[in-house]
């Protein structure tokens, strides 16, 4: 498993998010705090604080799934 920090501060990447990420096999966390929720939910994302990043838990990491995320990680923390 990879943990990457994204940045979904806006409606529009959070949906572009999750139309990506729906598109992957595999499992997507997204943690903020003590919740966690399916990545692959739209209701789920929009019920955490997407004004701070917020951490991606990734369970069949691959190197074409990290290009596709690529566009919403978060470097520095």
């Amino acid at each position: 498993m990879k943990s990457i920090f994204v940045n979904l501060n806006s409606i529009d990447k959070v949906k572009r998010f999750e139309s990506d990420i729906c598109k992957m096999e595999g499992d997507f966390e997204l943690v903020s705090g003590k919740y966690i929720v399916d990545a692959k939910s739209m209701m789920g994302i929009f019920s955490l604080d997407l004004s701070k990043p917020v951490l991606l838990n990734i369970h069949q990491e691959t190197d074409e799934k990290m290009s596709v995320l690529a566009k919403y990680t978060v470097e520095n923390i």
